[in-house]
């Protein structure tokens, strides 16, 4: 099993490379382990206690549970992925997922965490302007997460940019490859995408 983590500050792009990997390499062959599925599980909470929480800080991953479920995967075994309701702070259940010789772990913290790097086989960080990335986030928010405008900004100011600087930027360093502008570099893309096929063959 060949392994890629693709990190990138939050509306970088990550997630559109990834997607665009998975279609050239073909889904019979990859598939993508979202790291937003292992958000805590807070469903013992209220939804307003949820809500308080600071949902950009490392802390709020399970990544021990995302290590234990790639190592599953290496040892071809079917994981259950937590599915995750993010207008309701909390784990909705879960769905079989099944390994493939090629899984892609996206998420802004993906190359956080020491011992999930050192399962990658190549490391990807796509690095785009805060700006850009301010406008994606307010719009996939609105629009695929339920949440109204005052609310992403109040939370984009308060905790999404200052915990970008301190613990996802950092994480640039650990990249093999930097990719910019995100989903909208089809060369780096395909550059990558070559490497990957040289290295399966």
């Amino acid at each position: 099993m060949y392994i890629i983590g693709i990190a990138g500050g939050t509306g970088s792009g990550k997630t559109t490379v990834a997607y665009k990997m998975r279609e050239i390499l073909g889904t019979e062959n990859c598939e993508i382990l979202p790291m937003d599925n292992y958000y805590r599980d807070l469903s013992h909470e209220t939804l307003e206690e949820r809500k308080k929480h600071n949902y950009d800080h490392p802390s709020m991953i399970e990544n021990e549970l995302m290590f234990e479920h790639l190592n599953m995967l290496k040892e071809n075994k079917v994981i259950d992925l937590p599915e995750y309701d993010f207008s309701q702070f909390t784990r909705v259940g879960s769905v079989k997922f099944e390994p493939k010789p090629i899984i892609i772990v996206e998420g802004i913290f993906a190359l956080y965490y020491e011992e999930l790097r050192k399962m990658y086989d190549l490391a990807i960080y796509v690095d785009t302007e805060n700006d850009i990335r301010f406008i994606r986030r307010l719009e996939r928010d609105i629009k695929e997460r339920g949440r109204d405008l005052d609310s992403v900004i109040k939370q984009y100011t308060n905790t999404v940019k200052p915990m970008h600087d301190a613990y996802v930027e950092p994480t640039k360093k650990y990249a093999d490859i930097i990719i910019p502008e995100g989903g909208f570099n089809e060369k780096a893309i395909q550059v990558v995408v070559n490497y990957i096929f040289r290295k399966m063959l």
